[in-house]
């Protein structure tokens, strides 16, 4: 009966923090999901990664800068046209380049040339 109780109750508990933690996990002063910009920072922090251990040489880590600068520029652009919004389709056309890009930087870190 106990463990009835605790269970019951450790769900109750999970389903009220749920909201928090969903909300926290957008964020609301650029209204962008908190999972592009979060994207964009990890492929950043992979690229000067790959830079300070010499897995990266200095012209492929400025070729996949341009191609991130190139994705950052079509979601600016995109966000435009809909009044500082995404909507569904941009969203995914931006993952589906985001993909391919951490595709580029796992291969270009893995190819076996230093920058050392």
């Amino acid at each position: 009966m106990k463990i009835k109780g605790l269970v019951l109750g450790s769900v109750v508990l999970a389903a009220l923090c749920a909201p928090v933690v969903w909300a926290q996990s957008d964020n609301s002063a650029t209204n962008q999901p908190a999972t592009i910009q979060q994207r964009k920072k990890n492929q950043q922090d992979r690229i000067a990664q790959g830079i300070r251990s010499g897995q990266l040489t200095p012209r492929e880590a400025a070729n996949l800068e341009n191609k991130e600068q190139g994705v950052n520029r079509e979601l600016k652009g995109m966000r435009q046209a809909n009044g500082g919004k995404l909507s569904k389709a941009d969203r995914q056309v931006v993952n589906q380049q985001q993909n391919k890009l951490s595709k580029q930087i796992y291969n270009k870190k893995h190819n076996g040339r230093t920058g050392y």
